[in-house]
């Protein structure tokens, strides 16, 4: 099928489609970061081994005793809990807080227009996304449904679109604009009496994750439906804005501005945000070899296998490169990994770090803004943002756009200087 197209393999065919270039750069970006890592994940599994023997582990760690340990270990060493975080996260202050990042960044205003539509619950709120320019016209809305109902909605947290932008189905007194709107959607536990909504911080990181999907569709500025916002937009670059969003949720300044407890109003302790930064990159060079190893393994079933060797021996020996215990004879992993054959993600499992390496890569643009301390300097990162990734859709391809962002090609060091992974 491949060959019909014009292609040499299903991987080339998939990718025609992406934001990377070529396999070959695929498989370049999964070689470096694996040799970035695999110094840092022998100290992680050491550190792990003592561990385990220090609290009654006599034989060597086993790959199924990874998981256990270290969740022992991250216990100890950090020991918070859902339930001392969640009154420093009330809701409205976590949107007052989302609101002003997004002002701030994007010279855009949003406001409450509750009661200007008809909603579905009496929980739904509308907000109204405006200009802070000139005549502060209406630029997007959205809809943000934000308690669990079990009997009615489905778990979890997501963007959705309600109505793309257009320059032809408009009304004729806006030229023929019709402004973009979105649903977003969440499960927050519910007031209960005077007791507001409370947040995981997790759950924190899932809202910024998912506003930063609607601020791609609402901050637009393509005027034709089927490419504007994140219609038309390549695979491994949708989660750019939204995996650069969750960032901010470890940025001090942010943190005050969306935190306080509901009751006292005062601010989430330091050690304890310290704690959670810390948490954050536990065990990190390990993880982001397994997932390296998949994608690896997903890019050369698809691009160089011949059929000729056992596919578990295939198998074995991609893992055995991205591991530091050694890969068991008996394991048959690829009989559940469904993400390449029933998921979407043949040939493009690499997906996930590549957003991750560029989503990093933007937020660094930040960093470096705010490391000069100027106000004006983080403004004029944030309407370039604004202006590119944010603006441009699936009108252009992405790598363009994050190049006319950067200012160059991508880089993987602000991946690897967030994660603690840079040699010193």
């Amino acid at each position: 099928m491949a060959e019909l197209l014009g292609f040499q393999t299903f991987a080339e065919v998939s990718l025609a489609k992406k934001m990377a270039p070529s396999v070959e750069e695929v498989e370049k970006m999964h070689e470096e970061l694996r040799e970035k890592c695999l110094d840092f994940a022998v100290q992680e599994i050491q550190t792990l081994t003592a561990y385990a023997k220090a609290h009654g582990q006599t034989e060597p760690l086993a790959p199924w005793d990874l998981a256990y340990w270290s969740e022992k270990l991250k216990g100890e060493k950090y020991e918070f809990t859902d339930e001392e975080i969640k009154p420093y996260f009330p809701l409205d202050k976590v949107l007052d807080g989302l609101f002003a990042l997004t002002s701030k960044l994007f010279g855009v205003t949003i406001t409450a227009a509750d009661g200007r539509v008809e909603v579905w619950n009496k929980d739904v709120r509308y907000f109204e996304v405006r200009s802070q320019e000139g005549a502060r016209e209406l630029i997007a809305g959205f809809y943000l449904d934000p308690f669990s109902r079990p009997k009615e909605k489905n778990g979890g947290a997501w963007m959705n679109v309600c109505v793309d932008r257009s320059r032809l189905l408009g009304p004729r007194d806006r030229n023929g604009l019709r402004v973009p709107v979105a649903y977003l959607i969440c499960n927050q536990s519910p007031p209960v009496g005077d007791k507001p909504s409370l947040m995981t911080f997790r759950e924190v990181e899932t809202l910024f994750h998912e506003f930063g999907h609607g601020l791609q569709h609402m901050l637009t500025t393509v005027d034709y439906s089927a490419v504007a916002g994140i219609n038309g937009v390549e695979w491994d670059a949708v989660e750019i804005p939204s995996q650069m969003m969750e960032n901010f949720c470890y940025d001090q300044e942010t943190l005050a501005s969306i935190s306080g407890h509901y009751e006292t109003g005062a601010p989430l302790p330091t050690e304890l945000f310290e704690k959670i930064k810390a948490a954050r990159n536990h065990m990190v060079a390990t993880q982001m070899l397994r997932q390296l190893a998949f994608g690896a393994l997903d890019m050369y079933l698809h691009h160089r296998y011949d059929g000729q060797e056992p596919i578990f021996d295939v198998q074995k020996r991609i893992l055995d490169r991205y591991s530091v215990l050694e890969p068991l004879d008996e394991d048959r992993f690829l009989c559940s990994f469904s993400h390449i054959f029933a998921g979407g993600y043949a040939a493009g499992y690499y997906s996930y770090k590549w957003a991750e390496v560029l989503s990093c890569d933007a937020y660094g643009a930040f960093e470096e803004a705010q490391r000069g301390e100027s106000k004006e300097a983080l403004e004029l990162v944030g309407r370039r943002f604004r202006d590119t990734i944010l603006a441009r859709g699936g009108g252009q391809h992405p790598l363009d756009v994050f190049e006319t962002f950067r200012g160059r090609k991508p880089s993987m060091e602000p991946l690897l200087s967030q994660y603690g992974l840079l040699a010193k």
